[in-house]
């Protein structure tokens, strides 16, 4: 019986590409479903009616909601190229850094800066550059966070090799640069350049036009308080 694999996601949430490149790496034949999330099918509501958000990846009828979790089933599940190292501790340290990543790295960007201005952006510029020089320090000797390939760490920074730019564009500055971080900057295009991952970005006129919105609408309530 032919396995049926179904991943809900929307055309530009980055959590979700995580989903995509990870059952690309493992050969994993999937249908996918984009959402609106301002109308929200039927389906999502039944598959992950505890957050109602995407991604959710439903596998032979059974539903698995957020994108470090599904990660790690599609590890278990498909077994061949793991994404996870074999060693224990190496494996709690990738959960780590996927994590920071998440908490730490994409808040102090995204909520810090991109949505900031004045000194309240500087401010959260250098929380960000303290972060980001974590992940330097974690690249040294290193091609790929999971080491010589892409791995679960990598999948789960991926955004930052798009994304960062997009953020750049649109508010005028300059986050990630080769001259302060000149191992995360190879990184980056080393990721992004991987057939799998470049065949899979979304559009960039669409991701610049729909950040300088939500920019605009931050900047705009942030002043009429």
């Amino acid at each position: 019986m032919a396995e049926e694999v179904k991943l809900f996601r929307t055309w530009s949430t980055p959590f979700a590409l995580r989903i995509v490149w990870a059952l690309k790496i493992k050969g994993v034949e999937y249908e996918t479903i984009f959402e609106d999330l301002y109308n929200k099918s039927p389906s999502l509501l039944q598959y992950n009616p505890a957050h109602k958000k995407v991604p959710v990846l439903v596998h032979n009828g059974k539903p698995i909601s957020e994108s470090y979790v599904i990660l790690e089933y599609i590890d278990e599940t498909w077994k061949e190229t793991p994404l996870l190292p074999e060693d224990p501790y190496e494996r709690a340290m990738a959960r780590f850094w996927a994590k920071f990543g998440d908490d730490k790295v994409f808040t102090s960007i995204f909520w810090g800066v991109f949505v900031k201005e004045g000194k309240e952006q500087e401010e959260a510029m250098v929380e960000a550059m303290e972060n980001l020089q974590f992940l330097e320090e974690e690249l040294r000797g290193k091609k790929f966070f999971g080491g010589e390939r892409i791995g679960f760490v990598d999948l789960a920074l991926g955004w930052l090799a798009n994304l960062i730019s997009i953020l750049e564009d649109v508010a005028g500055l300059k986050i990630v640069g080769e001259d302060k971080f000149p191992l995360l900057s190879a990184w980056m295009k080393d990721f992004a350049d991987s057939p799998i991952i470049k065949d899979n970005w979304p559009p960039r006129d669409k991701m610049i036009a729909k950040f300088q919105a939500l920019r605009d609408a931050k900047l705009a309530a942030a002043a009429s308080k």
